[in-house]
């Protein structure tokens, strides 16, 4: 009996153990819809396009994205989103060749509530800007920027986010051979969480450029799941994107694959 009874205790911590390990993972899946979650991650999110331009080019894009929220007060976080792309693109620009490198980095602040309104919204808001760290001039826009950026979202009970993020970035300083920046980006977007923490989500990353009087709406579909390697939380992603219009011509279509390691507290 004495044996019976440690092997039925053995199974039970294991089977608890597994279960505090789902929910875990599901809470994390939960937090990576939002993007003013306190929560430290490192996504690596790696874009490709395909017949961009007249000659029909491919643009590779690795965004290395860490989100990093600081308590500022009993009641504020600020969460540190930055996006610094490394590219790799042939003949973007007509028969232009191959260019290697950083393209320009763009760091948000949002200074959002700990908690959700009364409503079950979750809000942030604060500062954009954009740095000029291309190492090619193909690769950026040589230009320094600034403006506001917001993002507004809730999550149900059943396993919704809904909600949508925004800026408006202006061109402030930089090389006056290059063309001013006036850019808004807004990104509505829904996710369905399902058990195993698994997610799919849709979004929108349209953007309008107010000097060239143009859109870029590129429409994504991605399906991601967060697991376990070893000690290291982290979450896998996949998808496909298609370009319901362009500046010009091109691209058509895309794919995005994202590894985003994860630092729960």
């Amino acid at each position: 009996m004495g044996k019976l009874a440690f092997t039925l205790a053995s199974l039970a911590i294991g089977t608890q153990c597994a279960t505090l390990a789902a929910q875990e993972a599901s809470d994390l899946a939960k937090k990576l819809s939002n993007p003013v979650a306190s929560l430290i991650s490192v996504p690596f999110q790696y874009n490709v396009d395909f017949n961009l331009g007249s000659a029909d080019g491919t643009q590779q894009k690795l965004n290395i994205q860490p989100v990093i929220p600081t308590s500022i007060s009993e009641h504020w976080n600020v969460i540190t989103r930055v996006i610094m792309p490394v590219i790799y693109q042939h003949d973007v620009a007509g028969h232009s060749g191959t260019q290697f490198g950083l393209g320009d980095t763009t760091p948000s602040f949002f200074f959002s509530p700990k908690e959700p309104t009364s409503g079950g919204w979750i809000l942030g808001a604060g500062p954009v800007f954009l740095l000029p760290t291309a190492t090619d001039n193909r690769l950026g826009g040589q230009k320094w920027g600034v403006g506001p950026t917001a993002v507004a979202l809730r999550q149900t009970t059943t396993g919704w986010t809904y909600g949508i993020l925004a800026n408006q970035i202006w061109s402030v300083a930089g090389s006056s051979s290059r063309s001013e920046i006036s850019s808004t980006f807004m990104q509505p977007f829904v996710a369905k969480q399902f058990p195993g923490a698994r997610t799919v989500t849709v979004n929108l990353e349209s953007t309008y450029d107010w000097i060239a009087s143009t859109w870029n709406i590129p429409l994504n579909l991605d399906y991601s799941q967060v697991t376990r390697v070893g000690k290291q939380m982290l979450s896998w992603q996949g998808g496909v994107r298609y370009y319901l219009e362009t500046p010009g011509k091109g691209p058509d279509w895309g794919l995005r694959f994202t590894l985003t390691l994860l630092f729960p507290e």
